[in-house]
């Protein structure tokens, strides 16, 4: 593995760590983390007190269709619709060590526009 390679994997692991040594989730307040590989998002609703997974959505889903920031917005929609049908209302959103723009940020407003306080 080159030094560059390495060099990047250790700056993305350093911003994920800056992040989330902020943010915790709570059974009351669970932290939405955000996951992107290079064709899918997948978002969880976690309970960093427990150490358990209350929910989960990704671009794997039926229900989710369209790609980039459709996808994206499908998928805040649906983890927030899971969400509410569960009694959460409130989460910490966690996006981990991407910036806030494009799918990220579409699934953050999708995700508060149906219901979920952030």
């Amino acid at each position: 593995m080159s030094k560059i390679i390495r060099e990047k994997q250790n700056a993305r692991a350093a911003r994920k760590l800056r992040v989330r040594k902020k943010i915790t989730g709570t059974g009351e307040r669970p932290r939405l983390a955000v996951f992107k590989s290079l064709r899918h998002v997948y978002v969880q609703l976690i309970d960093d007190e427990k150490g358990a997974t209350l929910l989960s959505a990704s671009s794997l889903a039926d229900e989710v269709k369209g790609a980039g920031k459709v996808q994206a917005a499908a998928i805040g929609k649906l983890i927030a619709e899971r969400a509410q049908a569960k009694g959460v209302e409130n989460v910490v959103f966690d996006r981990s060590s991407y910036r806030y723009h494009g799918v990220v940020r579409a699934l953050a407003e999708a995700a508060r526009e149906a219901g979920l306080k952030f």
